[in-house]
């Protein structure tokens, strides 16, 4: 992850516009247990484009990590709301198992709360 987080850096130096460079940062921060620093420059990365749903998941991650199952929930939906669900699958594996674990489990109680809703209306 070090090393990661170092080319990382050199190609966001390179440039700062690269988004995908920003999330490979994010993503050594993450692995390095830097957490904070993670959220800190997904959150940039995001107000430059609200949408992008790895971003998006990533977020949601560190959200729940902290106990912030609300803005977690949040994020997951916007997340479903862009369409663009297939970026969880390989997020899952850059996730530590703990932290993966944490994910699926928030994911399937939610689905759980949603059906159960829908077949009492």
């Amino acid at each position: 992850a070090p090393g990661v987080f170092q080319l990382a850096c050199l190609l966001v130096e390179l440039d700062t516009a690269d988004e995908a460079s920003r999330i490979l940062c994010a993503d050594a921060l993450y692995q390095m247990g830097r957490g904070e620093e993670a959220h800190r420059l997904l959150s940039l990365t995001l107000s430059r484009n609200p949408q992008r749903a790895p971003v998006l998941a990533r977020l949601a991650l560190l959200q729940l990590k902290k106990g912030f199952v609300c803005d977690g929930n949040q994020l997951l939906q916007r997340v479903i709301r862009t369409g663009d669900t297939s970026c969880l699958l390989p997020i899952m594996d850059i996730f530590k198992d703990e932290d993966r674990k944490l994910m699926q489990t928030h994911c399937h109680f939610q689905a759980l709360a949603i059906l159960e809703s829908q077949q009492e209306d």
